[in-house]
């Protein structure tokens, strides 16, 4: 919503414009009216819309047809005044100061006008019958008042009316002369539906009509309420109401009950609510929430979005299969202005048989976006309604930044659950098939995959030692002059080369020297191919001697021509040695296993101190229980005794006494 209003009097001289802003700032008509009054602003507070006003007057004695111009220009509505008593003044609207008016303003952007009949006392009879036709003819009108400054009449009420005019315009939302909603508003609400409709049955049951009032309103509505509105749209239309919950249409039908009775704010607090600014488009402030990335940080969804996508999910997977068909791949997304996904998707992240993607498809297609592109995913997010139906400020909410990777360095362990391996090799080494592999397809299903379908990414889940992680893997075009920031920036490398091709290696040898000899970045070769025959490669060292020599893990042999789907255990060795890359640094051996078996330790050393911690505090607990036993024992004995000692005192009182 606006910030603030601008509100212009015009009209032909002696009209009363001057009076009217005098006689709503004093509350009484003035005894001396100037020419023109000073432009009056009213604060926030006063105002029934909360919005700070400016009241601008006009005078023809002491202003040039440019400052007109500039003032016309600058306002957000203007009323046009006449007499009620004058019919010169009421003709001048339509033959000088409506056509003055579109003049000076865009085609596409007109300001709204209110036509004020000032001096109603003078008269008894109303100006309405001559006024209606004019207000028929120019859309841009948006009502009419009859007041009068002398009395007070109707003088809130006009700037109220020009105020709602700039903040509720009826324009975008309503077409007078077809008595019905604009594609546009319609469009809109339509979202506002779908996005309300939890369960996607195509009907708001009661709680989801409660929900939505909340939502919008910060109220729900009573049961009574409820069945009074079910009942006014089930009076004006059979297909309003079905199975006692609002269909669509009923929806709709509402919406335009509410515009055609001037109650428009209702219908744009709705609007407002959901995103959508004065042209009905959703704000860049609602899809594009201000997040900082600082550098060496990703981002990730949490866990509350997680729950939020897989609901999402739920409501579209209408048969229940733990996929999405292509149908309801198009019914999730069809409250978004363009498809998200295109074919690729299906060869990026894991499918059924049907090539349909799955649950878990799902999740990690959204992963892969948060990670690398999440502005997009928060405009995502936004189509969705995630903070209306989680109830928080923004979707920024849904993401985590991780903290710095340096510092993961440093304390030796990382919270992250997504890691990044580069993919780089020569061409035909097989970089495609290890990323198509990853999910879980063999060479036969890979050769059926269309060549403008194909994907440089591939994403799905590995766990390491009972963690779930998501691997996700990005294919680099070979271009040795040129590897960008974005190629070299990843967790692990991967450094393919084909086994049955002499010139392969080389490739990966030169990569290895130029970029990532004396990076951090843990390094991996792959033997790709491994059921072909092993040639001999062009390279002052086999593959590997080359990787003794630097240190690196011997070469990783790979096929993906298998009966079966390909194995799955080099995926979670290049995740454990993303998530241990300092495991690297200590690789002074050549026994295979020395980041994972590091890995291991690490892990194995973080158990031992939280079993040795829980150990200590069972036996500081024990240890606690028995100074208590032996305090208490301490004190019983302690008032024994004392009990004693007075009891043999006062024998020894009452002998002395006997005695005496």
């Amino acid at each position: 919503m606006r910030k603030d209003v601008r509100i212009l009097l015009v009209g032909e001289p002696k009209v009363g414009k001057t009076s009217l802003i005098m006689s709503l700032v004093s509350e009484e008509f003035p005894d001396e009216v100037p020419l023109r009054a000073e432009e009056i602003t009213i604060p926030a507070d006063v105002t029934p819309e909360r919005v700070p006003t400016h009241i601008v007057d006009y005078s023809e004695a002491e202003q040039s047809d440019e400052q007109l111009y500039q003032e016309i220009s600058k306002a957000n509505v203007i009323c046009i005044v006449y007499s009620v008593n004058n019919k010169k003044s009421i003709e001048k609207v339509t033959s000088h100061w409506i056509p003055l008016i579109n003049d000076r303003t865009d085609k596409d952007s007109r300001v709204p006008l209110i036509l004020v009949g000032n001096k109603s006392d003078l008269v008894e009879h109303s100006s309405m019958e001559t006024i209606l036709p004019i207000m028929n003819q120019y859309s841009d009108i948006e009502t009419c008042v009859e007041c009068s400054a002398k009395n007070l009449k109707n003088i809130s009420e006009l700037f109220y009316y020009a105020q709602k005019a700039v903040l509720h315009p009826t324009g975008p939302l309503y077409c007078p002369e077809e008595k019905e909603m604009k594609p546009s508003c319609i469009k809109s609400l339509t979202r506002i539906f779908k996005v309300s409709d939890l369960d996607n049955d195509g009907i708001l049951n009661d709680n989801e009509l409660n929900f939505f009032q909340r939502t919008c309103f910060n109220t729900p509505l009573a049961p009574q309420a409820l069945e009074d509105v079910k009942n006014v749209v089930r009076k004006n239309m059979t297909d309003g109401v079905k199975d006692n919950g609002l269909t669509l249409k009923g929806f709709l039908f509402l919406h335009t009950l509410f515009i055609q009775r001037g109650r428009h704010e209702t219908t744009w607090t709705v609007l407002r609510r959901f995103g959508y600014d004065d042209d009905l488009e959703l704000t860049q402030e609602y899809l594009f929430p201000l997040m900082k990335i600082p550098l060496d940080c990703t981002t990730e969804l949490n866990h509350n979005a997680y729950l939020f996508l897989q609901s999402v999910f739920d409501k579209h997977d209408k048969d229940r299969d733990c996929a999405l068909s292509p149908d309801e791949v198009k019914d999730l997304f069809k409250i978004f202005p363009y498809m998200p996904w295109g074919p690729d998707v299906n060869n990026t992240v894991c499918t059924n048989e049907q090539g349909w993607i799955t649950y878990q498809g799902y999740l990690s297609q959204w992963t892969l976006t948060t990670y690398l592109d999440v502005q997009r995913c928060l405009e995502y997010m936004g189509y969705l309604g995630y903070s209306i139906i989680c109830e928080q400020e923004s979707q920024a909410a849904a993401i985590t930044v991780t903290r710095n990777k340096r510092i993961d360095l440093q304390k030796k362990q990382t919270q992250r659950s997504v890691f990044r391996c580069n993919i780089l090799g020569g061409r035909g080494s097989g970089k495609s098939a290890f990323l198509q592999a990853f999910l879980g397809r063999n060479l036969q299903k890979q050769r059926k995959i269309r060549e403008d379908h194909k994907s440089l990414y591939a994403i799905s889940t590995t766990y390491v030692y009972g963690q779930e992680k998501y691997l996700l893997l990005h294919e680099v075009m070979p271009d040795f002059d040129f590897l960008s920031e974005t190629d070299l920036a990843c967790d692990v490398v991967c450094l393919v080369y084909d086994v049955n091709n002499p010139r392969s290696f080389e490739y990966c040898a030169k990569v290895y020297k130029q970029y990532f000899m004396d990076s951090k970045t843990p390094c991996m070769m792959i033997a790709a191919k491994s059921d072909l025959h092993e040639a001999r490669q062009h390279h002052t060292l086999t593959p590997l001697e080359f990787c003794r020599k630097h240190k690196l893990h011997p070469p990783q042999p790979f096929t993906c021509n298998t009966a079966e789907a390909p194995g799955r255990d080099i995926y979670t060795k290049l995740t454990t040695m993303a998530m241990y890359p300092h495991a690297r640094l200590r690789c002074m051996c050549s026994c295979n296993r020395c980041t994972f078996c590091i890995a291991h330790n690490i892990l194995r050393s973080q158990l031992l101190r939280t079993v040795k911690a829980k150990l200590y505090r069972v036996v500081l607990n024990r240890h606690m229980a028995q100074v208590d036993l032996k305090s208490s024992t301490f004190w019983l004995r302690a008032s024994v005794g004392a009990t004693v000692c007075a009891v043999l005192g006062f024998a020894m009182y009452r002998a002395l006494l006997k005695q005496r």
